[in-house]
């Protein structure tokens, strides 16, 4: 039954082992990978990188951080995009480095303790021996949105620095965690908004080539002995969705061409859905080329409409596996058990 649910990553719990102990257990059967749940920082995703490794940059000037809470005390993560952390790169520098190779990010620190918590636990039977420990990485478009760039011929004084930061990070985490044992996830949003004209003074026109880039520069440095996934997200930053598209269109056109140019194999494509039920948004489904990959839709959620989305879904895409349509981290830790137990169900329904 492995690899009927997939959990996208971050789950608001304190440690690895909460996590673990929380859906791993109950849950393990069902996955092909477990993620530690993006604990701490990773909470809350790009803004950890913004305010934990670009703010403290030299090389980069702080434009506007989040407001303060009402109390007047400093807030770290944004309420929503026009909360966000802004930069510019400081005059006279053409390209942004960054130091501590393998290091800097913190995805590879992170990894490697989260991993020996995830081996501790399949040791003592909590999660089942057949699980791959997932650590799921922002791409690199969805680490430097245009919003946080006023400026943005910014962003290409910076990308090519954070994409070698990020190979390194790879590296890294393979060269600590056996790679039959990992499973690693590029989580896609701003490449998703871009790909459906969704980024303001971006055109449509090229918006899936100039997101491939950064898949050919990363993706092949992920050894084929490692599973790969990709996460597509209509994001959650101030609400879900951030964007709602009429149809799963360019969606499909985006995983499509992200699958052909890995340069490897992929073995799994996670795609939201919006809460509707119409042939409209789900035809789109039939053009999907996986080339061997699991695909999983993002359809845990709104659950008394559940049934209806996964019988329209079915039409157009026979087989697939299920998840939410984004990772926990913004949910209050009151809705965990409602969203173990959503899952679950899922999991059932989808099963008869």
């Amino acid at each position: 039954m492995s690899g009927e649910l997939l959990l996208v990553g971050s789950i608001p719990l304190d440690t690895p082992e909460d996590v673990f102990r929380t859906f791993g257990e109950p849950l393990g059967k069902y996955l092909f990978a477990m993620p530690d749940g993006e604990v701490g920082p990773r909470r809350h995703w790009i803004s950890r990188v913004h305010y934990q490794v670009l703010a403290a940059h030299p090389e980069l000037e702080v434009v506007q951080r989040p407001a303060p809470d009402e109390n007047g005390v400093e807030r770290q993560q944004p309420r929503n995009a026009a909360d966000a952390w802004w930069f510019k790169v400081r005059d006279g520098i053409d390209r942004v480095r960054f130091g501590d190779p393998g290091w800097r990010l913190g995805y590879a620190r992170d990894a490697v303790n989260s991993y020996f918590v995830f081996r501790t636990m399949k040791e003592k039977g909590v999660l089942p021996s057949h699980l791959r420990f997932q650590v799921s990485i922002p791409m690199v478009n969805s680490v430097l949105p245009p919003r946080i760039f006023p400026n943005r011929k910014d962003i290409d004084k910076v990308r090519p620095g954070y994409e070698a930061a990020t190979r390194a990070e790879i590296a890294k985490i393979v060269e600590k965690i056996p790679a039959s044992e990992l499973a690693i996830q590029w989580d896609c949003s701003t490449e998703l908004q871009d790909a459906y004209g969704a980024i303001a003074g971006y055109p449509l026109e090229g918006a899936i080539e100039r997101n491939l880039i950064e898949v050919r520069n990363l993706s092949p440095h992920v050894p084929r002995e490692v599973a790969l996934g990709y996460h597509f997200c209509f994001g959650t930053l101030g609400g879900w969705p951030r964007f709602a598209p009429d149809d799963l269109g360019q969606a499909v056109k985006l995983a499509n061409a992200f699958v052909a140019a890995s340069g490897r194999p992929v073995d799994w494509i996670h795609i939201p859905v919006l809460d509707r039920s119409d042939d409209l948004f789900y035809a789109p489904l039939r053009e999907l080329q996986p080339q061997g990959a699991r695909v999983y839709l993002g359809a845990v959620h709104n659950m008394p409409r559940f049934e209806k989305r996964l019988a329209t879904a079915r039409k157009y895409l026979p087989d697939f596996g299920l998840g939410a349509y984004c990772g926990f981290g913004r949910e209050p830790t009151s809705e965990l058990p409602n969203i173990l137990n959503d899952h679950l169900r899922a999991a059932q329904i989808a099963a008869l």
